[in-house]
């Protein structure tokens, strides 16, 4: 690297807005696949994920050693989770397939419909936003609007089914009343039992890389948490985005996360911590892979032990529930059919 090219290295960890929180559900079910689940669910808590269940198994999996302790104090909200995994949606998501297949005048073969669902609650202003959509065969096809109080048809195809669900009133308020009431006070449920671990920071290892002695350099930034984080190139004290490649924030296999850019001057910005840390870009402490290197990565995680304390997070264990250790879902679980 030419000493022209020696720019100041600055990465900012600030704020970006750490009081938004969101609980998802992914919901996939399939036709046609026999080696696979025909129903698989997955719930999912600031990125985290909190448990799944599939047909396969017919147990619903708690991943987290909070959330199990979050189940234990209230047994109704695992049986919710039984009711809809085994015995309401595997059928619904079965026939929306029928009927979806039938729109587009396809033959029985392999379908996939995805819906994800849930809500986002703004701690600070109270404020609730939900959403639900619909994939089919790997493209959109319906959403709802909350405000509007319709849906929003993707494809020609999905117009009858807008129409369809518009008309149903009760459906679209059992809807609203999951998306906005039941879902925000679950999520800060799991908010409480999980704050260790959800609210927790992880500060990230940088490195400076670069392939060979022609191709860009790369800022790495890995172990970070949460996962609400922006990194970009700056020179001079402007920011770069033209010509920039940014990669897609990635997960570790310790629940932490990774990410990427390519240019000269690199910053990047963690959700909940506010100092600022700045170092020194040379030559010296890139990281290459040709020829012998007494460079070094660029640690943060090292320099940054004394400013700040690492919390550790519970450690992942894995809890299953088969179906027929519960109880059967009684009347009002069945009115939360917010999936179908």
């Amino acid at each position: 690297m030419k000493p022209s090219l020696l720019l100041l290295l600055l990465l900012l960890c600030g704020v970006s807005s750490p009081a938004k929180h969101s609980l998802k559900f992914f919901l996939t079910a399939s036709s046609g696949l026999p080696d696979l689940p025909q129903f698989v669910g997955v719930a999912v808590v600031n990125g985290v994920t909190t448990g799944s269940c599939d047909t396969t198994s017919n147990m619903v999996h708690v991943k987290q050693a909070w959330v199990k302790r979050y189940v234990e104090s209230d047994p109704q909200h695992l049986q919710w989770y039984t009711g809809e995994c085994f015995q309401i949606l595997p059928y619904h998501f079965k026939a929306h397939i029928d009927m979806f297949r039938q729109r587009f005048n396809q033959s029985e073969g392999v379908h996939i419909l995805q819906k994800m669902n849930g809500c986002e609650w703004d701690e600070e202003t109270g404020e609730v936003i939900g959403f639900m959509q619909y994939g089919y065969d790997g493209e959109d096809y319906i959403a709802l609007d909350l405000k509007t109080q319709t849906w929003i048809a993707s494809k020609p195809q999905a117009v009858v089914t807008k129409l369809s669900w518009d008309a149903d009133k009760g459906r679209m308020k059992l809807y609203d009343n999951f998306i906005t009431q039941i879902c925000p006070e679950w999520l800060r449920g799991y908010l409480e039992y999980g704050n260790s671990s959800l609210l927790r920071t992880e500060l990230p290892s940088v490195s400076l890389l670069q392939k060979s002695p022609s191709s860009p350099v790369s800022c790495h930034a890995t172990g970070f948490y949460p996962d609400r984080a922006v990194m970009f190139w700056r020179k001079d004290g402007e920011e770069l985005h033209e010509d920039v490649d940014v990669d897609e924030i990635l997960p570790n296999h310790d629940g932490t996360f990774q990410m990427s850019v390519e240019l000269y001057d690199c910053v990047f910005r963690l959700s909940g911590v506010k100092e600022d840390i700045v170092i020194k870009l040379d030559e010296a402490v890139i990281r290459t892979n040709w020829g012998k290197s007494e460079s070094l990565p660029v640690q943060l995680g090292i320099h940054l032990q004394q400013l700040y304390k690492k919390k550790k997070g519970e450690r992942e264990e894995i809890y299953t529930f088969k179906e027929n250790q519960l109880t059967s879902v009684d009347a009002f679980i069945h009115k939360l059919h917010f999936l179908i």
